[in-house]
Protein backbone atom coordinates (compact mmCIF):
# COMPACT_ATOMS: atom_id res chain seq x y z
CA UNK A 1 0.00 0.00 0.00
CA UNK A 2 1.39 3.23 -1.00
CA UNK A 3 -1.01 5.97 0.98
CA UNK A 4 0.86 7.09 4.35
CA UNK A 5 -1.07 5.12 7.28
CA UNK A 6 -1.07 8.86 9.10
CA UNK A 7 -3.33 10.45 6.04
CA UNK A 8 -5.56 7.49 5.79
CA UNK A 9 -6.26 7.68 9.44
CA UNK A 10 -6.94 11.61 9.06
CA UNK A 11 -8.90 11.10 5.92
CA UNK A 12 -11.15 8.47 6.87
CA UNK A 13 -12.22 10.08 10.31
CA UNK A 14 -12.95 13.30 8.30
CA UNK A 15 -15.49 11.26 6.03
CA UNK A 16 -16.82 9.14 9.38
CA UNK A 17 -17.54 12.46 10.82
CA UNK A 18 -19.25 13.93 7.93
CA UNK A 19 -21.30 10.64 7.18
CA UNK A 20 -22.54 10.81 10.91
CA UNK A 21 -23.61 14.56 10.55
CA UNK A 22 -25.34 13.72 7.27
CA UNK A 23 -26.83 10.83 9.29
CA UNK A 24 -28.27 12.81 12.41
CA UNK A 25 -29.14 15.66 9.65
CA UNK A 26 -31.69 13.08 8.79
CA UNK A 27 -33.04 11.97 11.84
CA UNK A 28 -33.49 15.40 13.14
CA UNK A 29 -35.67 16.73 10.25
CA UNK A 30 -37.31 13.57 9.76
CA UNK A 31 -36.18 12.48 6.91
CA UNK A 32 -35.44 8.36 6.00
CA UNK A 33 -32.10 6.83 6.86
CA UNK A 34 -30.41 6.24 3.36
CA UNK A 35 -30.06 3.05 1.32
CA UNK A 36 -26.52 1.31 2.16
CA UNK A 37 -25.60 1.82 -1.49
CA UNK A 38 -26.86 5.18 -1.40
CA UNK A 39 -24.89 6.58 1.84
CA UNK A 40 -21.85 4.68 -0.30
CA UNK A 41 -22.14 6.70 -3.31
CA UNK A 42 -22.52 9.85 -1.04
CA UNK A 43 -19.39 8.94 1.03
CA UNK A 44 -17.26 8.77 -2.25
CA UNK A 45 -18.40 12.24 -3.04
CA UNK A 46 -17.36 13.39 0.44
CA UNK A 47 -13.87 11.31 0.15
CA UNK A 48 -12.99 13.43 -2.66
CA UNK A 49 -13.70 16.97 -1.40
CA UNK A 50 -11.41 15.34 2.46
CA UNK A 51 -8.76 14.57 -0.70
CA UNK A 52 -9.28 17.89 -2.92
CA UNK A 53 -8.89 20.05 0.64
CA UNK A 54 -5.64 17.89 1.59
CA UNK A 55 -4.02 18.88 -1.87
CA UNK A 56 -5.37 22.35 -1.43
CA UNK A 57 -3.43 22.45 2.06
CA UNK A 58 -0.36 20.65 0.20
CA UNK A 59 -0.16 23.64 -2.14
CA UNK A 60 -0.70 26.44 0.27
CA UNK A 61 2.36 24.83 2.03
CA UNK A 62 4.43 24.73 -1.03
CA UNK A 63 4.14 21.17 -1.14
CA UNK A 64 3.94 18.60 -4.01
CA UNK A 65 0.31 16.98 -4.40
CA UNK A 66 -0.18 13.92 -3.71
CA UNK A 67 0.53 11.40 -7.45
CA UNK A 68 -3.26 10.46 -8.85
CA UNK A 69 -2.53 7.20 -8.51
CA UNK A 70 -2.26 7.64 -5.07
CA UNK A 71 -5.47 9.66 -4.42
CA UNK A 72 -7.28 6.66 -5.94
CA UNK A 73 -5.49 3.90 -3.71
CA UNK A 74 -6.38 6.44 -1.07
CA UNK A 75 -10.34 6.94 -1.82
CA UNK A 76 -10.97 2.64 -2.49
CA UNK A 77 -8.99 2.51 1.03
CA UNK A 78 -11.13 4.71 2.62
CA UNK A 79 -14.42 3.20 0.98
CA UNK A 80 -12.76 -0.43 1.87
CA UNK A 81 -12.24 0.72 5.30
CA UNK A 82 -16.06 2.21 6.45
CA UNK A 83 -18.39 -0.40 3.83
CA UNK A 84 -16.00 -3.38 3.90
CA UNK A 85 -12.70 -4.50 5.25
CA UNK A 86 -9.92 -2.31 4.77
CA UNK A 87 -7.12 -4.04 3.36
CA UNK A 88 -8.69 -6.86 3.05
CA UNK A 89 -11.18 -6.16 0.71
CA UNK A 90 -8.79 -6.93 -2.32
CA UNK A 91 -8.85 -10.08 -1.39
CA UNK A 92 -12.21 -10.64 -0.28
CA UNK A 93 -13.03 -9.44 -4.40
CA UNK A 94 -11.35 -12.23 -5.78
CA UNK A 95 -13.64 -15.13 -6.52
CA UNK A 96 -11.12 -17.67 -6.63
CA UNK A 97 -10.00 -17.08 -2.97
CA UNK A 98 -11.87 -19.37 -0.46
CA UNK A 99 -9.33 -19.07 2.91
CA UNK A 100 -6.64 -16.44 3.81
CA UNK A 101 -4.14 -16.65 6.44
CA UNK A 102 -2.19 -14.06 7.79
CA UNK A 103 0.66 -14.80 10.22
CA UNK A 104 1.58 -11.08 10.43
CA UNK A 105 1.33 -8.13 8.31
CA UNK A 106 3.79 -9.58 5.28
CA UNK A 107 3.21 -13.03 5.85
CA UNK A 108 0.45 -13.61 3.94
CA UNK A 109 -1.07 -16.95 2.16
CA UNK A 110 -4.55 -17.97 0.15
CA UNK A 111 -5.71 -21.30 -0.79
CA UNK A 112 -8.20 -20.98 -4.20
CA UNK A 113 -11.38 -23.15 -4.97
CA UNK A 114 -10.61 -26.78 -5.85
CA UNK A 115 -7.02 -26.37 -4.80
CA UNK A 116 -5.22 -27.37 -1.30
CA UNK A 117 -1.70 -25.55 -1.62
CA UNK A 118 -1.04 -22.36 -0.10
CA UNK A 119 -0.19 -19.51 -2.11
CA UNK A 120 1.89 -16.25 -0.70
CA UNK A 121 0.31 -12.85 -1.46
CA UNK A 122 1.09 -9.51 -0.97
CA UNK A 123 1.10 -7.47 2.70
CA UNK A 124 -2.23 -6.45 3.57
CA UNK A 125 -0.55 -3.47 6.11
CA UNK A 126 2.66 -1.96 6.57
CA UNK A 127 3.65 -2.83 9.75
CA UNK A 128 1.72 -5.30 12.36
CA UNK A 129 0.51 -2.25 14.08
CA UNK A 130 -1.24 -1.33 11.43
CA UNK A 131 -2.65 -4.69 10.69
CA UNK A 132 -4.01 -4.77 14.49
CA UNK A 133 -5.64 -1.51 14.17
CA UNK A 134 -7.53 -2.58 11.03
CA UNK A 135 -8.98 -5.96 13.04
CA UNK A 136 -9.83 -3.22 15.61
CA UNK A 137 -11.33 -0.86 13.85
CA UNK A 138 -13.84 -4.34 12.15
CA UNK A 139 -14.65 -5.74 15.27
CA UNK A 140 -16.07 -2.26 16.85
CA UNK A 141 -18.58 -2.36 13.89
CA UNK A 142 -18.83 -5.87 12.70
CA UNK A 143 -21.80 -8.42 13.79
CA UNK A 144 -24.31 -7.48 16.17
CA UNK A 145 -21.99 -6.33 19.24
CA UNK A 146 -18.98 -4.43 19.31
CA UNK A 147 -16.37 -7.16 20.15
CA UNK A 148 -12.60 -5.98 21.53
CA UNK A 149 -9.48 -6.80 20.22
CA UNK A 150 -6.63 -6.49 22.40
CA UNK A 151 -4.25 -7.22 25.08
CA UNK A 152 -7.19 -8.33 27.82
CA UNK A 153 -9.08 -9.60 24.85
CA UNK A 154 -6.83 -11.54 22.68
CA UNK A 155 -8.88 -13.90 20.61
CA UNK A 156 -11.47 -12.21 18.33
CA UNK A 157 -14.31 -13.78 15.96
CA UNK A 158 -16.68 -11.85 13.79
CA UNK A 159 -18.35 -11.41 10.67
CA UNK A 160 -16.79 -9.44 7.97
CA UNK A 161 -19.09 -7.22 5.69
CA UNK A 162 -19.24 -9.31 3.25
CA UNK A 163 -20.16 -12.43 5.35
CA UNK A 164 -16.83 -13.93 5.76
CA UNK A 165 -16.17 -15.27 9.11
CA UNK A 166 -12.71 -13.37 10.64
CA UNK A 167 -10.50 -14.91 13.49
CA UNK A 168 -8.00 -13.39 15.32
CA UNK A 169 -5.50 -14.00 17.87
CA UNK A 170 -2.59 -11.53 19.48
CA UNK A 171 -0.74 -11.79 22.60
CA UNK A 172 -0.29 -15.45 22.88
CA UNK A 173 2.15 -15.61 19.51
CA UNK A 174 4.53 -13.70 18.34
CA UNK A 175 2.93 -11.71 15.69
CA UNK A 176 -0.70 -11.10 15.05
CA UNK A 177 -2.28 -14.08 13.57
CA UNK A 178 -5.57 -13.67 11.57
CA UNK A 179 -7.82 -16.25 9.29
CA UNK A 180 -10.48 -15.48 7.23
CA UNK A 181 -13.09 -18.54 5.80
CA UNK A 182 -14.59 -16.99 2.55
CA UNK A 183 -18.31 -18.00 1.60
CA UNK A 184 -17.45 -17.37 -2.19
CA UNK A 185 -20.93 -18.03 -3.17
CA UNK A 186 -23.78 -15.27 -1.37
CA UNK A 187 -26.28 -17.97 -2.25
CA UNK A 188 -26.39 -21.61 -2.10
CA UNK A 189 -28.63 -24.40 -2.92
CA UNK A 190 -28.23 -28.67 -3.54
CA UNK A 191 -28.25 -27.61 -7.19
CA UNK A 192 -25.30 -26.02 -7.50
CA UNK A 193 -23.87 -28.73 -4.88
CA UNK A 194 -24.07 -30.96 -7.28
CA UNK A 195 -22.69 -29.03 -9.51
CA UNK A 196 -19.58 -29.01 -8.26
CA UNK A 197 -19.83 -32.89 -7.33
CA UNK A 198 -20.03 -32.02 -3.74
CA UNK A 199 -23.14 -34.32 -3.37
CA UNK A 200 -24.51 -37.00 -6.42
CA UNK A 201 -28.03 -35.85 -7.49
CA UNK A 202 -29.82 -38.92 -5.95
CA UNK A 203 -28.07 -37.82 -2.38
CA UNK A 204 -29.35 -34.35 -2.63
CA UNK A 205 -32.80 -35.52 -3.63
CA UNK A 206 -32.62 -37.31 0.35
CA UNK A 207 -31.22 -34.28 2.14
CA UNK A 208 -34.12 -32.73 0.08
CA UNK A 209 -36.58 -34.95 1.89
CA UNK A 210 -35.00 -34.89 5.52
CA UNK A 211 -35.31 -30.96 5.34
CA UNK A 212 -38.96 -31.15 4.27
CA UNK A 213 -39.65 -33.61 6.32
CA UNK A 214 -38.57 -31.85 9.52
CA UNK A 215 -35.41 -34.54 10.36
CA UNK A 216 -33.00 -33.01 12.83
CA UNK A 217 -29.90 -33.35 11.50
CA UNK A 218 -26.34 -32.87 12.17
CA UNK A 219 -23.81 -31.92 9.91
CA UNK A 220 -19.82 -33.42 10.53
CA UNK A 221 -16.79 -32.93 9.00
CA UNK A 222 -13.21 -31.30 9.65
CA UNK A 223 -12.06 -28.35 9.09
CA UNK A 224 -12.94 -26.54 5.82
CA UNK A 225 -14.88 -29.36 4.56
CA UNK A 226 -17.45 -27.25 3.46
CA UNK A 227 -20.01 -27.81 6.73
CA UNK A 228 -21.29 -24.27 6.80
CA UNK A 229 -21.83 -24.45 2.77
CA UNK A 230 -23.76 -27.51 3.25
CA UNK A 231 -26.10 -26.24 5.98
CA UNK A 232 -26.90 -23.33 3.92
CA UNK A 233 -27.86 -24.97 0.79
CA UNK A 234 -30.09 -27.23 3.15
CA UNK A 235 -31.58 -24.56 4.65
CA UNK A 236 -32.73 -23.14 1.30
CA UNK A 237 -34.67 -25.83 1.25
CA UNK A 238 -37.41 -24.81 3.78
CA UNK A 239 -40.44 -23.39 3.15
CA UNK A 240 -40.49 -18.96 2.83
CA UNK A 241 -43.58 -19.63 5.11
CA UNK A 242 -41.08 -21.06 8.13
CA UNK A 243 -39.50 -19.06 11.29
CA UNK A 244 -36.11 -19.40 11.12
CA UNK A 245 -33.97 -18.68 14.21
CA UNK A 246 -30.01 -19.20 13.82
CA UNK A 247 -27.94 -19.18 16.85
CA UNK A 248 -24.01 -18.84 15.97
CA UNK A 249 -20.98 -17.59 18.25
CA UNK A 250 -20.56 -14.88 15.08
CA UNK A 251 -22.69 -14.24 12.33
CA UNK A 252 -21.65 -16.33 9.38
CA UNK A 253 -25.02 -18.02 7.49
CA UNK A 254 -26.73 -15.45 6.48
CA UNK A 255 -29.87 -16.22 6.07
CA UNK A 256 -31.42 -13.62 7.04
CA UNK A 257 -29.74 -11.47 4.10
CA UNK A 258 -31.61 -13.65 1.60
CA UNK A 259 -35.02 -12.41 2.39
CA UNK A 260 -36.84 -14.53 -0.85
CA UNK A 261 -36.06 -17.44 0.44
CA UNK A 262 -36.07 -16.50 5.01
CA UNK A 263 -38.35 -13.54 4.98
CA UNK A 264 -38.95 -14.37 8.44
CA UNK A 265 -35.75 -14.90 10.16
CA UNK A 266 -34.15 -13.78 13.75
CA UNK A 267 -30.42 -14.19 14.06
CA UNK A 268 -28.73 -14.84 17.40
CA UNK A 269 -25.39 -13.78 18.19
CA UNK A 270 -23.49 -15.11 21.42
CA UNK A 271 -22.59 -11.95 23.21
CA UNK A 272 -18.84 -11.79 25.27
CA UNK A 273 -18.52 -9.97 28.35
CA UNK A 274 -17.95 -6.40 29.01
CA UNK A 275 -14.38 -4.92 30.87
CA UNK A 276 -16.46 -5.83 34.15
CA UNK A 277 -17.52 -9.22 33.28
CA UNK A 278 -20.88 -8.39 32.46
CA UNK A 279 -23.65 -8.57 29.99
CA UNK A 280 -22.09 -12.21 28.36
CA UNK A 281 -24.72 -14.08 26.85
CA UNK A 282 -23.30 -17.87 25.97
CA UNK A 283 -24.67 -20.10 23.04
CA UNK A 284 -26.43 -22.48 25.57
CA UNK A 285 -28.19 -19.47 26.73
CA UNK A 286 -29.36 -18.40 23.12
CA UNK A 287 -30.81 -22.19 22.68
CA UNK A 288 -32.56 -21.89 25.45
CA UNK A 289 -34.21 -18.36 24.93
CA UNK A 290 -35.49 -19.81 20.81
CA UNK A 291 -38.11 -21.63 22.69
CA UNK A 292 -40.22 -18.42 23.70
CA UNK A 293 -39.57 -17.14 20.28
CA UNK A 294 -42.33 -19.50 18.73
CA UNK A 295 -40.06 -21.28 15.89
CA UNK A 296 -40.72 -23.49 13.31
CA UNK A 297 -37.30 -24.58 12.72
CA UNK A 298 -33.75 -23.81 14.80
CA UNK A 299 -30.33 -23.80 13.32
CA UNK A 300 -27.25 -23.80 15.35
CA UNK A 301 -24.07 -22.67 13.04
CA UNK A 302 -21.53 -24.57 14.66
CA UNK A 303 -22.24 -27.10 17.94
CA UNK A 304 -18.58 -26.40 20.22
CA UNK A 305 -19.40 -26.91 23.65
CA UNK A 306 -22.29 -27.79 26.57
CA UNK A 307 -24.84 -25.88 24.31
CA UNK A 308 -25.25 -29.27 22.60
CA UNK A 309 -27.35 -30.41 25.77
CA UNK A 310 -29.85 -27.74 25.35
CA UNK A 311 -29.80 -28.65 21.68
CA UNK A 312 -30.47 -31.99 21.81
CA UNK A 313 -33.37 -31.46 24.37
CA UNK A 314 -34.94 -29.16 22.47
CA UNK A 315 -34.78 -31.52 19.88
CA UNK A 316 -36.52 -34.36 21.94
CA UNK A 317 -39.24 -31.89 23.18
CA UNK A 318 -40.35 -31.73 19.29
CA UNK A 319 -38.04 -28.89 17.97
CA UNK A 320 -38.33 -30.26 14.97
CA UNK A 321 -36.59 -29.24 11.71
CA UNK A 322 -33.23 -28.29 13.90
CA UNK A 323 -29.91 -28.30 12.13
CA UNK A 324 -26.23 -27.47 12.88
CA UNK A 325 -22.69 -28.27 11.79
CA UNK A 326 -20.27 -30.11 14.87
CA UNK A 327 -16.00 -30.98 13.90
CA UNK A 328 -15.75 -34.97 13.73
CA UNK A 329 -13.41 -37.22 11.59
CA UNK A 330 -16.33 -39.35 10.79
CA UNK A 331 -20.25 -39.63 10.73
CA UNK A 332 -20.10 -42.01 13.94
CA UNK A 333 -17.37 -39.89 15.38
CA UNK A 334 -20.47 -37.31 15.81
CA UNK A 335 -22.10 -39.50 18.56
CA UNK A 336 -18.44 -39.66 21.05
CA UNK A 337 -18.09 -35.91 20.18
CA UNK A 338 -21.54 -34.72 21.39
CA UNK A 339 -20.69 -36.79 24.76
CA UNK A 340 -17.59 -35.26 25.32
CA UNK A 341 -19.19 -32.04 24.74
CA UNK A 342 -21.62 -33.16 27.05
CA UNK A 343 -19.49 -34.45 30.15
CA UNK A 344 -17.51 -31.40 29.90
CA UNK A 345 -20.76 -29.43 30.63
CA UNK A 346 -22.23 -28.31 34.23
CA UNK A 347 -24.18 -30.97 33.75
CA UNK A 348 -21.66 -33.52 33.87
CA UNK A 349 -23.73 -35.94 32.05
CA UNK A 350 -22.33 -39.70 31.45
CA UNK A 351 -22.01 -41.12 28.07
CA UNK A 352 -25.06 -43.24 28.29
CA UNK A 353 -27.31 -40.27 29.12
CA UNK A 354 -25.46 -38.39 26.08
CA UNK A 355 -26.27 -41.41 24.09
CA UNK A 356 -30.03 -41.49 24.90
CA UNK A 357 -30.51 -37.74 24.27
CA UNK A 358 -28.84 -38.24 21.04
CA UNK A 359 -30.87 -41.44 19.83
CA UNK A 360 -34.33 -39.36 21.17
CA UNK A 361 -33.55 -36.07 19.14
CA UNK A 362 -31.31 -36.82 16.25
CA UNK A 363 -32.45 -37.92 13.27
CA UNK A 364 -30.20 -38.23 10.85
CA UNK A 365 -25.91 -37.14 10.42
CA UNK A 366 -24.41 -36.20 6.87
CA UNK A 367 -20.37 -36.21 6.57
CA UNK A 368 -18.68 -34.07 4.42
CA UNK A 369 -15.03 -34.10 3.33
CA UNK A 370 -12.33 -32.31 1.10
CA UNK A 371 -9.33 -33.85 -0.23
CA UNK A 372 -6.39 -32.90 1.08
CA UNK A 373 -4.59 -32.46 -2.35
CA UNK A 374 -7.07 -31.59 -4.52
CA UNK A 375 -9.24 -29.76 -2.03
CA UNK A 376 -12.37 -31.51 -3.61
CA UNK A 377 -15.03 -31.81 -1.42
CA UNK A 378 -17.98 -34.79 -0.98
CA UNK A 379 -20.39 -36.12 0.72
CA UNK A 380 -19.00 -39.02 2.29
CA UNK A 381 -21.79 -40.49 4.30
CA UNK A 382 -25.40 -40.08 5.35
CA UNK A 383 -26.22 -41.52 8.56
CA UNK A 384 -29.86 -42.87 10.14
CA UNK A 385 -30.02 -42.90 14.06
CA UNK A 386 -32.18 -45.26 14.92
CA UNK A 387 -32.07 -45.94 18.43
CA UNK A 388 -29.75 -47.11 21.71
CA UNK A 389 -28.84 -49.53 22.84
CA UNK A 390 -25.84 -49.38 25.20
CA UNK A 391 -24.42 -46.56 22.08
CA UNK A 392 -26.26 -45.06 19.62
CA UNK A 393 -27.26 -47.14 16.77
CA UNK A 394 -27.05 -46.28 12.90
CA UNK A 395 -27.53 -46.84 9.92
CA UNK A 396 -25.69 -45.86 6.56
CA UNK A 397 -28.14 -44.60 3.84
CA UNK A 398 -25.63 -43.06 1.70
CA UNK A 399 -21.62 -44.15 1.61
CA UNK A 400 -19.34 -42.89 -1.16
CA UNK A 401 -16.12 -45.79 -2.17
CA UNK A 402 -12.96 -45.49 0.01
CA UNK A 403 -10.31 -43.22 -1.42
CA UNK A 404 -6.61 -43.30 -0.47
CA UNK A 405 -5.52 -39.49 -0.20
CA UNK A 406 -2.01 -40.56 1.47
CA UNK A 407 0.67 -38.83 -1.03
CA UNK A 408 3.76 -41.47 -0.84
CA UNK A 409 7.56 -40.16 -0.75
CA UNK A 410 8.42 -42.72 -3.06
CA UNK A 411 6.13 -41.98 -5.71
CA UNK A 412 5.09 -38.06 -5.78
CA UNK A 413 4.77 -36.85 -8.80
CA UNK A 414 6.24 -33.33 -7.74
CA UNK A 415 4.61 -30.17 -6.56
CA UNK A 416 3.89 -28.70 -9.84
CA UNK A 417 2.18 -31.69 -11.32
CA UNK A 418 -0.22 -30.93 -8.12
CA UNK A 419 -0.80 -27.27 -8.64
CA UNK A 420 -1.37 -28.29 -12.31
CA UNK A 421 -4.05 -30.33 -11.36
CA UNK A 422 -5.34 -28.20 -8.66
CA UNK A 423 -5.73 -25.59 -11.66
CA UNK A 424 -7.60 -27.96 -13.78
CA UNK A 425 -9.77 -28.67 -11.01
CA UNK A 426 -10.90 -25.30 -10.71
CA UNK A 427 -11.69 -24.53 -14.29
CA UNK A 428 -13.67 -27.76 -14.42
CA UNK A 429 -15.66 -26.67 -11.44
CA UNK A 430 -16.18 -23.30 -12.87
CA UNK A 431 -17.30 -25.17 -16.16
CA UNK A 432 -19.54 -27.14 -14.60
CA UNK A 433 -17.36 -30.16 -16.42
CA UNK A 434 -17.55 -32.93 -14.08
CA UNK A 435 -15.09 -35.46 -16.32
CA UNK A 436 -12.45 -37.15 -14.15
CA UNK A 437 -9.80 -35.68 -16.39
CA UNK A 438 -8.93 -32.36 -13.81
CA UNK A 439 -7.81 -35.23 -11.21
CA UNK A 440 -4.64 -37.88 -11.35
CA UNK A 441 -5.21 -41.20 -12.60
CA UNK A 442 -3.83 -44.34 -12.01
CA UNK A 443 -3.13 -44.81 -15.74
CA UNK A 444 -1.04 -41.56 -15.20
CA UNK A 445 0.62 -42.20 -11.84
CA UNK A 446 0.09 -46.23 -11.45
CA UNK A 447 1.68 -45.80 -8.28
CA UNK A 448 -0.27 -43.49 -6.80
CA UNK A 449 -3.17 -45.61 -4.77
CA UNK A 450 -6.00 -42.95 -6.23
CA UNK A 451 -9.13 -44.61 -7.94
CA UNK A 452 -9.91 -43.17 -11.68
CA UNK A 453 -13.33 -42.08 -10.33
CA UNK A 454 -11.39 -39.35 -8.83
CA UNK A 455 -13.31 -38.44 -5.35
CA UNK A 456 -16.54 -39.53 -5.98
CA UNK A 457 -19.53 -38.64 -3.66
CA UNK A 458 -21.94 -40.55 -1.97
CA UNK A 459 -24.51 -42.79 -3.53
CA UNK A 460 -27.31 -45.11 -2.26
CA UNK A 461 -26.26 -47.94 0.11
CA UNK A 462 -29.69 -50.09 -0.65
CA UNK A 463 -30.53 -49.66 3.31
CA UNK A 464 -34.15 -48.16 3.76
CA UNK A 465 -34.23 -46.07 5.90
CA UNK A 466 -37.08 -46.79 8.83
CA UNK A 467 -38.38 -43.09 8.42
CA UNK A 468 -38.90 -44.04 4.83
CA UNK A 469 -43.10 -43.18 4.81
CA UNK A 470 -41.78 -39.63 6.40
CA UNK A 471 -39.60 -39.03 3.79
CA UNK A 472 -41.53 -40.09 0.66
CA UNK A 473 -44.34 -38.18 2.39
CA UNK A 474 -41.41 -35.22 1.86
CA UNK A 475 -41.07 -36.11 -1.83
CA UNK A 476 -38.18 -38.59 -1.78
CA UNK A 477 -38.01 -41.57 -4.36
CA UNK A 478 -36.13 -44.50 -3.13
CA UNK A 479 -33.56 -45.02 -6.00
CA UNK A 480 -33.75 -48.79 -8.08
CA UNK A 481 -31.70 -51.38 -6.08
CA UNK A 482 -29.46 -51.43 -9.46
CA UNK A 483 -28.25 -48.05 -8.73
CA UNK A 484 -27.14 -48.92 -4.98
CA UNK A 485 -23.31 -49.55 -3.94
CA UNK A 486 -21.86 -49.02 -7.56
CA UNK A 487 -19.02 -48.48 -6.52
Amino acid sequence: MNVDPGLLRMVRRAVGDRIIEERNRREATGLPALEVATERQLARKITADVIREHTEDLLAAGEPPLDTAVEQELADVVDASIYGAGSFQRLLNDDSIENIDINGCDEVFVTRANSAHHERVDPVAANDEELKQLVQTLGSYAGLNSRPWDEANPELDLQLPDGSRLSAVMGVTARPSISIRRHRFAKVALADLVGVGTVTEEAADFLRAIVRAKCNTMIAGATRAGKTTLLRAMAAETSPEERIITIEKALELGLRKDTERHPNCVEFEERIANSEGQGAVSMARLVRRTLRQNPDRVIVGEVLGPEVIDMLVAMGQGNDGSMSTIHARSGRDVFNRIATYAIQSAERLPHEASYQLIAGGLDFVVFISRHPVTGRRRVESILEVNGFDQTVQASEIFAAPPVSTALPASASPGADAWESYAAESAESAQSADLSHSAYPSSAEYPDYPVLDHAYPAATWTGTVPARVERLVAAGWTQPDLVDAARW
